[in-house]
């Protein structure tokens, strides 16, 4: 306690009349401290010029020396934070925050909109087109997969929501991390986890290392959408961001049209592969996994190449590497527009208050898991920290106003996107039925089939010495008929049943009519040989082409939505983008009472998704402004994590009422999308807020 700072010693002098005055405290002051100050004034001043208008070191990331002496000034106060107040630390850091966030502005501004914006637009639009593809994947290989994996419909719904589970856990744990360790260290972790599993996925033969893949796989791809736009946002100057923000949405479309064109053109193309004995086969739908890896693992790559976000560096602390990050923006964006001359003004950017406690471990400590543990449980704390700071007082409100508004939009959206093409199939289906064959006591005998039959029903039939040799049964049932002295060879067959029916010496060689395909029927003196080996499960013939077709519409749909809303989001504002869409969508879901065919329910659902896309847009513009840095990322993972969880219900929900009613789909979505529009128009606006 004898001791003082020596700088604080020096800021103690007072000069007066070219003399020094030290101050009465009882501290000993020795002589020649006065000689002490004259020397680190010259020092300081070795930067600049007479005149002191060119500093040299300022064009080289090196602060001015006036910078210096405020710092040095405010380092005193600084040594006495542990005796301080936390609230104290943290009022104060907000005022920082606030001063940063102002300079920040006019700093994205000086750099200006160019090269280097667009570079990083592609980027992460094609990790954006990789969170849009993992969507349709699933839903594209099911009709193949489901035959080599054998899968029962309650599989097959497991594996559709099983890639929405992943996802939802990880927007929300990346978000999290995002705002920690950096968001481009964030999102390449992302899309490596999504790119290594999806790989893996596509090799795998048993359906439960599948659905393992799948959902890990879906865990990584989560957690890029609030990465990206918080990534994103962080280089753009308020007038650019809301109508740029918009526009990288469109990846998302374009990942859905790519899903679609590829598995139009890989997986009708069965024999595109390779078996290796009768245990492992890797046929065309496995191809088609492999290729939507593609645009992941080339954003994985180019993201090598970008820079971290400077305002998140900022935020940490780290101040030269966020000045060389601006400067390199700034001459990158001034080269392409022929101004390589133009130079970058600034010198130091206010940084705030670094209140976090960070523990450091010597390498000598422990051992080295212990190391480890130690450090990501301390992260997850503070990620935990975050998103109880998401539901403090200051954001309460906007949280539990944008996850209700979230919820509402992923819930009617997602839960139509699956309905519309279940309500398809099931039109399809009754044409299918209206035009069965019905046959009446009839009478074979002695005749050879070796063609298909398909839907047909046999009532009370005779088939006496018949032979059914090569031949398909497809959608066919004979109920109460006589089958004697008949022979099967060979013969496939998909949803056909034998009812009440008696079966009297006949030999059934190298078929799949399994046990369970006989029902309530008698057999005297049958030989069952050979049965074809494989899954015992019949499978829907599933009309590849209109489920591609159908898929692409709806990807294609949302083009002059997402047009539309980035050309007006800065216009109109993100509000009532928000609200305007969601009550047409309402509107759009009421016109479904009259779309009472496959052509009918294919245009409203393009309707439906192009009125729809402006409110997601507006929905990401508006997540990302009403947050700060620090909990940007976090805020946008637990919205977006509820927002999946949305998409679960909904699906799970509007799928059960398929063939039953179509009141309870289309008065839930519609009530859903009129609740959340209202809810939204009491939103703040934050069109010209700068990024806090």
């Amino acid at each position: 306690d004898g001791y003082r700072n020596t700088n604080q010693v020096s800021d103690d002098y007072r000069y007066q009349d070219g003399n020094y005055d030290a101050p009465n405290d009882g501290y000993y002051r020795g002589g020649d401290e006065p000689a002490q100050e004259e020397d680190a004034q010259s020092d300081v001043t070795e930067g600049h010029d007479e005149d002191d208008e060119v500093y040299e070191g300022e064009y080289q990331g090196i602060p001015h020396p006036d910078d210096i002496k405020e710092k040095q000034k405010k380092r005193a106060p600084a040594m006495d934070d542990e005796y301080r107040d936390r609230a104290d630390l943290m009022a104060e850091r907000m005022e920082d925050e606030e001063q940063l966030a102002h300079q920040y502005e006019n700093i994205i501004e000086e750099c200006g909109h160019g090269r280097f914006q667009w570079t990083l637009f592609f980027v992460l639009g094609l990790a954006l087109m990789a969170d849009g593809v993992e969507v349709f994947v699933v839903g594209f290989v099911l009709p193949s997969a489901e035959k080599d994996m054998c899968l029962s419909s309650s599989n097959k719904g497991m594996l559709g929501l099983i890639v929405y589970l992943g996802m939802m856990v990880g927007a929300v744990l990346l978000g999290g991390l995002a705002d920690k360790l950096g968001r481009k260290q964030c999102l390449i972790i992302s899309l490596a986890i999504n790119a290594a599993f999806a790989f893996l996925s596509s090799f795998v033969q048993g359906y439960g290392f599948f659905l393992f893949c799948r959902l890990i796989s879906g865990l990584g791809i989560g957690g890029t959408l609030p990465i990206v736009f918080a990534y994103f946002s962080e280089f753009l100057s308020r007038e650019k961001r809301g109508e740029h923000l918009s526009w990288l949405c469109m990846f998302w479309m374009i990942g859905g049209i790519y899903a679609s064109a590829m598995a139009w053109s890989i997986i009708p193309h069965y024999g595109w592969g390779f078996s290796m004995g009768t245990k492992y086969h890797f046929h065309s739908w496995r191809v088609f996994v492999l290729v939507c890896a593609l645009p992941c693992i080339a954003s994985l790559v180019a993201l090598k190449f970008m820079p971290e976000s400077p305002r998140f560096l900022l935020e940490i602390g780290k101040h030269d590497e966020a000045w060389m990050i601006l400067k390199q923006v700034h001459d990158t964006n001034m080269r392409a527009k022929g101004e390589p001359e133009r130079v970058f003004t600034v010198s130091y950017i206010k940084t705030p208050k670094q209140v976090d406690e960070f523990i450091e471990i010597q390498s000598s400590t422990g051992t080295w898991y212990q190391r480890w543990l130690v450090r990501i449980t301390t992260t997850l704390k503070q990620v935990w920290d975050n998103v109880l700071y998401c539901l403090t007082a200051q954001y309460r409100m906007n949280t539990l106003m944008l996850a209700v508004v979230w919820f509402t939009m992923a819930l009617s959206y997602y839960g139509l996107i699956v309905w519309f093409p279940d309500m398809i199939r099931y039109f399809q289906d009754e044409a299918y039925d209206s035009r069965v064959k019905i046959f009446d006591e009839e009478e074979v005998s002695h005749f050879t089939f070796n063609f298909t039959l398909e839907n047909q029903i046999h009532r009370n039939g005779e088939y006496r010495n018949d032979k059914f040799i090569g031949m398909k049964f497809k959608e066919v049932r004979f109920e109460d008929s006589l089958f004697e002295d008949c022979y099967f060879e060979d013969v496939r067959s998909s949803e056909t049943f034998f009812e009440n029916c008696t079966i009297i010496s006949t030999v059934f060689y190298n078929t799949d009519l399994y046990e369970h395909k006989f029902i309530n029927c008698r057999l005297i003196n049958s030989t069952f040989m050979k049965e074809k080996e494989g899954c015992h499960i019949d499978f829907e013939e599933d009309n590849d082409f209109l489920i591609y077709l159908v898929s692409f519409l709806g990807s294609l749909s949302v083009l002059p939505g997402n047009i539309i809303s980035a050309l007006l989001m800065d216009k109109i504002g993100r509000i009532k983008m928000i609200g305007g869409s969601m009550l047409i969508s309402a509107v759009c879901c009421f016109f479904l009472f009259f779309g009472n065919s496959e052509s009918a329910m294919i245009g409203w659902q393009c309707l439906f998704c192009g009125a729809s896309i402006a409110a997601w847009n507006a929905l990401d513009v508006i997540t990302v402004e009403l947050y700060p840095t620090d909990k940007r990322a976090t805020a946008f993972g637990i919205l977006n994590g509820l927002c999946k969880f949305g998409a679960i219900l909904g699906n799970s929900i509007f799928s059960s009422f398929v063939g039953i009613t179509k009141v309870v789909p289309i008065l839930l979505a519609s009530s859903a999308l009129v609740g959340g529009g209202l809810l939204a128009l009491r939103l703040p606006e934050t069109r010209e807020q700068v990024l806090m």
